[in-house]
């Protein structure tokens, strides 16, 4: 149950990470393409003897490169990506585990998570592969959410549009190979999209709800975990459900932060007499950008352009730099 709960919250915290980047591009399906995928690699384990995590790591990696990069080349559209990963990953699994005289009930413990049956050395790859998947999606945040929110505009800045696109879906790849032993190969890809989901209802900007969202994983995760051991329920099935249930929780809460958020904003008032315009002083440097996706600073329409309220005034975009008045 030790191992349990540590695969549990490594897994809460890895899936959202990855899947912040995968519901940016609009690719909430791609967890489920690559699950049929690794379907395949527990076969083809199956078939050898071998064990089954590693080789479901490698051969989901391989198929999801293959197909990014099919579709980079203009030769398969995204949808036809998925398709090929649905099927054909699936089809093989099954094909595979009936070879090696398994049939499909050798495959039920990987298709709908089996988290007591974590051994250790399943549990010592998840954690090195959990810290590699962790790196990257939070140290490369502002060039991945570049490409995944816009590849011409990131292209324009001089990032490797092709080599993080590629990163992107190597990272779910291992993601969801992981997550056959917690959450099952079925369900991992509620597991990285309904927790982002979630927190982009709660908090606003990237950088933000993606932290929300990992922290949303990890509760989840663990709570599904302990809680189907006391309900002795499936825990795959109720690590989702937990997660439906707080995104249904956030629907309503972010209706009352909008509302809360579109009141009136009280400004002190200019001491100067009516008629005159107050000098405009430029403003300090900030961390970010105002606008920026990471930016909390509330926008006002102020005539012909935007404002933003910073500190209780008001700061106005002039050329490079902001005026504060």
């Amino acid at each position: 149950m030790q191992r349990a709960l540590i695969a549990a919250l490594l897994t809460g915290l890895i899936a959202p990470a990855i899947g912040a980047y995968i519901v940016q591009r609009r690719l909430s399906l791609l967890g489920d393409g690559l699950g049929h995928v690794a379907i395949a690699g527990v076969g083809l384990a199956l078939l050898t003897g071998s064990a089954p995590l590693p080789v479901a790591v490698l051969v989901c990696v391989a198929g999801s490169v293959t197909v990014e990069i099919l579709r980079q080349r203009g030769k398969a559209t995204g949808d036809v990506g998925l398709a090929i990963l649905f099927y054909g990953g699936l089809a093989a699994g099954v094909l595979m585990s009936a070879f090696a005289g398994g049939g499909t009930g050798a495959l039920s413990q990987y298709l709908f998570g089996s988290l007591t049956a974590v051994s250790p050395s399943d549990l010592i790859m998840i954690g090195v592969l959990a810290v590699v998947v962790l790196i990257p999606t939070i140290g490369l945040a502002p060039q991945l959410f570049a490409v995944s929110a816009d590849e011409d505009f990131a292209r324009v800045l001089g990032l490797r549009v092709r080599f993080y696109n590629i990163l992107v879906v190597i990272l779910a790849a291992i993601t969801v190979s992981l997550s056959m032993r917690t959450v099952g190969l079925l369900l991992v890809s509620a597991l990285m999209v309904v927790p982002v989901a979630a927190a982009n209802n709660l908090v606003p900007g990237f950088y933000a709800s993606l932290g929300c969202a990992m922290a949303i994983g990890v509760v989840v995760s663990v709570g599904g975990a302990a809680g189907s051991y006391y309900a002795n329920a499936a825990p795959g099935a109720l690590i989702v459900v937990l997660a439906i249930a707080v995104f249904a929780i956030s629907w309503p809460v972010s209706a009352l932060l909008r509302r809360r958020r579109r009141m009136p904003i009280t400004l002190p008032q200019s001491a100067e007499p009516p008629g005159i315009r107050s000098p405009h002083v430029l403003a300090g440097t900030h961390p970010h950008q105002h606008g920026d996706p990471d930016c909390d600073h509330p926008s006002v329409q102020h005539g012909d352009h935007v404002d933003y309220v910073h500190d209780g005034h008001r700061h106005a975009v002039h050329r490079d730099h902001y005026d504060e008045h």
